[in-house]
């Protein structure tokens, strides 16, 4: 199983020399990527998630040039709440400027007050968001490219730099509409905050629909921390998880100081049982 962490993004933790040490920290462990959330605005009135919170992309960009080979990862960006164009463009330049390095977890968002401070439409971000998903790989692959859809239609646009590789998207949800978004278009399912005793029907409805492990990743994200929980319960949990299918865990430390975060990440490096580089 691989295992990532979440870069200190958010909340008191967050600021440049976190994600910084945090990055390079997560490199020198051995640790597969490193992770951002996604808000692009927060409504005063919702108390979820930190309203402190660093744009996705600025930050994998800054991790990405203090670091040389660990992967970059979103969990999950709320692409409707973009235009395609504009995420084509700044994923293909984040993955070719980092040679290669971006994941692209994907999700439809669920606070309609984001939707409507953005002024869109929110029942049917679900189907602009299949929509973005071909677009992404029309414009990451075809130059020029051209779509004629239901939300979103352009003609021969150029999307220049392409990325540096063939970039994952692994899909986020627990919904229906995203396990079919998953059979036509992901490269991976991205589960969020199951525990054992609930993750085995998801894993295996997604393994049955796609077969081969090593072309569709099954990741999970969880708040494993050792410095809030016991060292054998998170051993079991990794136990189960892998049993069950999971591939790929991404970890997301609760610190409210760096060093306090950093210490969690070199804790759980040792309990997975990380390969330092």
């Amino acid at each position: 199983m691989k295992v990532g962490i979440h870069l200190p993004q958010y909340g008191r933790t967050a600021g440049p020399d976190a994600v910084r040490r945090a990055a390079q920290a997560a490199e020198a462990l051995g640790y597969s990527d490193v992770w951002v959330s996604d808000h692009v605005i927060h409504p005063a009135a919702q108390d979820y998630p930190s309203p402190f919170l660093f744009d996705p992309f600025v930050t994998l960009t800054w991790a990405a040039a203090v670091t040389s080979t660990i992967g970059l990862g979103t969990s999950v960006v709320v692409a409707p709440q973009y235009h395609p164009l504009w995420l084509a463009n700044t994923t293909a330049s984040l993955d070719a400027m980092s040679g290669g390095r971006l994941k692209l977890g994907v999700g439809v968002g669920w606070s309609e007050a984001e939707f409507d401070a953005l002024g869109q439409e929110f029942h049917n971000r679900g189907r602009r968001t299949d929509e973005i998903l071909d677009i992404l790989q029309a414009c990451w692959t075809s130059d020029p490219a051209s779509y004629q859809g239901e939300h979103y239609s352009f003609t021969d646009i150029r999307v220049l730099p392409r990325p540096a590789h063939p970039i994952e998207v692994w899909i986020g949800g627990s919904a229906e509409a995203a396990f079919q978004r998953a059979a036509r278009h992901g490269t991976g399912f991205h589960l969020i905050g199951l525990k054992p005793d609930t993750v085995a029907e998801p894993v295996r409805r997604l393994r049955a629909e796609h077969p081969d492990p090593n072309a569709f990743t099954i990741s999970l994200r969880t708040g494993w921390d050792p410095q809030g929980m016991d060292e054998d319960e998170i051993r079991r949990e990794l136990d189960v998880f892998e049993d069950a299918g999971i591939q790929y865990v991404v970890a997301a430390p609760w610190r409210s100081d760096i060093d306090a975060w950093l210490r969690s990440m070199e804790m759980l490096a040792g309990i997975t049982g990380l390969t330092p580089r």
